[in-house]
């Protein structure tokens, strides 16, 4: 199969998982400045949601690209991975409409936790599909950052019940580790190139 396919499908159910996001956020009542006081917590979460679907579009995008071909195995982990993504707009609007409580808070990062082991699986799963000498594995090497942000996530979630401010702090902080560009996949495929 080919992985235009592939491609097209995922960057239509992010477009969709956005557009859900955007559509929960409701109007402020009244025309002051101050109507817009409750709903800044709705839309800090959905900035904070918004940078990860886009970290993920980014991300998917380049790793498609180191695809020669596309297997059974990897259509199941790419729908493994979007289903963790569809649920990013009912936890970002029940964070955001609880003021970030604490339940809220270490469900959106169970949430964001599965999504990195659902990636990791789609990586797992393309690198085993194409073989000892995979374009991806030589791309992503220890893959430190994937390792990194799972962690970060796992410490969050019980950290949410002790501390909400401090879960929030390190999903913002894992985001701002993905925003800066990864040009290993990138410099990957210049190689193989030349």
């Amino acid at each position: 199969m080919s992985k235009n396919r592939l491609e097209a499908f995922s960057d239509g159910m992010i477009a969709i998982i956005i557009t859900i996001m955007v559509l929960e956020m409701k109007v402020p009542h009244g025309e002051s400045f101050q109507a817009l006081t409750p709903v800044i917590p709705v839309f800090l979460t959905y900035v904070l949601s918004f940078m990860y679907l886009g970290i993920y579009w980014n991300n998917h995008h380049h790793m498609l690209h180191t695809c020669e071909r596309v297997t059974g195995p990897i259509l199941w982990a790419n729908l493994h991975l979007l289903f963790w993504l569809s649920l990013i707009p009912i936890t970002t609007g029940w964070m955001g409409e609880n003021h970030f409580g604490a339940a809220p808070t270490a469900l959106y990062g169970v949430v964001l936790f599965m999504a990195a082991i659902a990636y990791f699986i789609l990586q797992r799963t393309i690198i085993v599909s194409q073989g000892p000498d995979s374009l991806l594995k030589r791309a992503i090497g220890r893959d430190w950052k994937g390792k990194l942000s799972s962690i970060l996530y796992a410490l969050a979630i019980p950290v949410a019940f002790w501390r909400q401010q401090v879960s929030q702090g390190i999903y913002v902080l894992v985001a701002l580790i993905w925003l800066i560009p990864d040009r290993r996949i990138e410099r990957a495929l210049a190689g193989k190139k030349t």
